[in-house]
């Protein structure tokens, strides 16, 4: 008698792709577009004094580079990939209470203590990309980094999705790279300062670890390499 052969692992989020895609269709960009709302309103209207964040010597070492831009807005791919691949529903909603939970506590920090970058000696008009950020989000909202604690979630979401379909080891490997990437990125385009990323890598990392852990004990299947 034949035994079942495992199904692939890129199969296997294929069809991940298709479950509750009316869901993740609105709910993903829905849910971006109440952040934004909610995280400008917090930025234009700073309730107490703006705390100017220190520099360290890892913002000394890392030189300013425009073309970080780009990995910098790759952000709003790398968030929207978890939920992409989520099969349950009650998957999605732990997912979505997670990040929900991750942008509330970076939004009461900015409420009650907002902060700012150093003022770079830079003319941004000499780099447009860069400049058009600047002019949309301007240097408050600094500590912690959101942007660090929401791909710092998403990466380790992902990674533990990439484990249970027993994806390869580089796939691992470039999801980390990707979201290291988007980090270093928040430092180099001047965005942040090294206080505000392990800020924020300290908030995503806890509430990911909170969101996951009642699959801690799932044990890999045997066919996963």
């Amino acid at each position: 008698m034949k035994t079942s052969q495992p199904t692939p692992w890129y199969r296997q989020i294929a069809a991940a792709l298709t479950q509750h895609k009316l869901l993740k269709a609105i709910g993903t960009p829905l849910f971006i577009a109440v952040f934004f709302g909610a995280y400008f309103y917090v930025l234009k209207n700073p309730v107490y004094p703006t705390t100017v964040m220190p520099l360290t010597w890892l913002d000394q070492m890392i030189n300013f580079q425009p073309q970080a831009m780009s990995l910098y807005a790759s952000l709003w791919v790398y968030v929207s990939l978890p939920p992409a691949l989520l099969t349950a529903r009650h998957e999605v909603y732990r997912y979505v209470m997670g990040m929900t939970g991750t942008c509330l506590a970076g939004l009461f920090v900015f409420f009650f203590w907002p902060t700012a970058v150093p003022a770079a000696d830079i003319d941004w008009a000499l780099y447009p990309g860069v400049d058009f950020l600047k002019n949309i989000d301007a240097a408050g909202n600094a500590f912690p980094s959101l942007h660090v604690a929401t791909a710092f979630f998403s990466g380790i979401w992902l990674d533990h999705l990439l484990r249970r379909f027993g994806a390869p080891r580089w796939s691992r490997l470039l999801n980390w790279v990707w979201c290291i990437g988007i980090i270093y990125s928040t430092l180099a385009t001047r965005q942040h300062v090294a206080v505000d990323v392990w800020g924020g890598m300290a908030l995503g990392g806890m509430v990911a670890w909170l969101s996951l852990r009642r699959y801690a004990n799932i044990a890999r299947s045997p066919d996963r390499t």
